[in-house]
């Protein structure tokens, strides 16, 4: 597994080196000529854990998150002051763990963010099924959020009890929604179960549809080894299959390809936070890429506030891109959205998409896996397939061993990846 996606980064970079992240950090972030800029804000707090989630995350406790919520006030300034004027970005998405725990200071929080930047295509926020009531939806709908994305998982009560979920009410959650609407209404779902079927898939998208959603994201199941899930992955031909039916059942009742996991019923609706050239991150955890540069905040809640309490970024590791590295970096991210552009490309670098990578392309047309059409590269099923499986593979050689080092290690001096 690391073999390949060593080969692979040796390959596209043209280099034997690895990605190095060191806990040197610059003060000074250069976004400020950053396009298609977008934001994230994480809140670690959940009230319950679930035992597949890989992201970072803790207990409530509602000292510690008042606190936390001081800080990432606190970060958010300390950040968006580094530039005169407001910086137009494309949207804000809230993640965690569980923001709903923070609802009752969204308001403040996103206040605070438009002192320094001009939103332009919404707020999103991650909410878990418990939370669908009308008051919360209210409080978060007054405070600017446009958008929600609920974490569903599975509506079936086999793939809840595997998953260790409680059962749904889609009653309570689809009578929420018609009392108060959003922009965008997203449901979460997970494939690659143990024993799941086309048609398990199938009736957890129409329950969504039915119900109140215009856009789904179906992920797969990934196996991190620091998470103490016990579910067992799925074969990659039956993972194949079900991908493939399942993008096939989307297309077929009308959806529309958003990105490698996601459908919407309209062209104008999407819920990620991942397709963006540059993005800042706030908050524990929180990840912030720019044009020579990535970053990651450190793990640990109190750690997080100690930084920011002595009035300094709270970055654990940084780093630092080679021009060929960044590429990597863009394509691969770029490429999440089912398709590349040849002249959003050259722009962002200065060169020709073709120049550097003309030969892959080339390869990837021969194999099946993209289509190309006035600079446009468009992903097909078996390309789309073929990310999602090398994209489980980054995932468990970089992610996994980053992540879990981070876990345990506030500020690690040095990971080679």
């Amino acid at each position: 597994m690391g073999v390949i996606t060593s080969l692979t980064r040796m390959w596209l970079t043209r280099s034997i080196n690895p990605f190095v992240f060191t806990d040197e950090f610059d003060r000074q972030f250069s976004f400020e000529d950053c396009s298609n800029l977008g934001l994230y804000v994480h809140i670690p707090f959940c009230e319950r854990i679930c035992n597949f989630c890989p992201y970072c995350k803790m207990l409530y406790d509602e000292e510690l998150c008042g606190r936390y919520v001081d800080a990432l006030i606190r970060e958010i300034h300390m950040v968006g002051a580094q530039v005169s004027e407001k910086k137009v970005v494309t949207s804000l998405y809230f993640g965690g763990g569980s923001p709903a725990l923070v609802a009752d200071r969204m308001k403040e929080i996103i206040e605070a963010i438009s002192q320094h930047y001009i939103i332009t295509e919404g707020i999103g926020v991650e909410l878990h099924p418990n939370n669908m009531k009308v008051s919360l939806l209210r409080t978060l709908k007054d405070a600017g959020v446009t958008k929600i994305s609920i974490g569903i998982q599975s509506f079936q009560k086999k793939y809840q009890t595997i998953l260790g979920r409680e059962a749904i009410d889609i009653h309570v959650i689809s009578d929420a929604l018609q009392v108060v609407p959003f922009e965008t209404v997203s449901m979460d779902l997970i494939f690659a179960l143990p024993k799941q079927s086309v048609d398990d898939l199938k009736l957890d998208i129409d329950i969504a549809l039915k119900n109140g959603a215009n856009h789904i994201a179906i992920y797969p199941f990934i196996d991190f080894t620091f998470t103490s899930s016990h579910i067992q992955t799925m074969p990659k031909k039956r993972k194949r299959q079900l991908l493939d039916a399942i993008t096939k059942y989307c297309v077929d009742i009308g959806l529309h390809r958003t990105s490698i996991w996601t459908f919407a019923n309209e062209n104008s609706t999407g819920y990620s936070s991942m397709t963006r050239d540059t993005f800042l991150g706030f908050g524990c955890s929180a990840t912030t890429l720019l044009r020579k540069q990535f970053k990651i905040n450190t793990f640990s809640v109190e750690e997080y506030c100690r930084r920011i309490d002595q009035n300094q970024l709270p970055t654990s590791l940084t780093l630092r891109f080679s021009l060929r590295q960044r590429m990597v970096y863009y394509l691969f991210w770029t490429t999440y959205s089912t398709k590349i552009c040849a002249d959003d490309f050259e722009h962002f670098f200065g060169v020709s998409l073709k120049k550097m990578y003309g030969m892959e392309l080339n390869i990837a047309r021969w194999l099946g896996f993209i289509t190309e059409q006035n600079g446009i590269y468009n992903m097909t099923i078996k390309g789309a397939f073929y990310y999602h499986y090398f994209e489980n593979f980054y995932t468990l050689s970089y992610i996994d061993k980053m992540w879990g080092i981070m876990r345990t290690e506030a500020f690690p001096q040095r990971i080679e990846l």
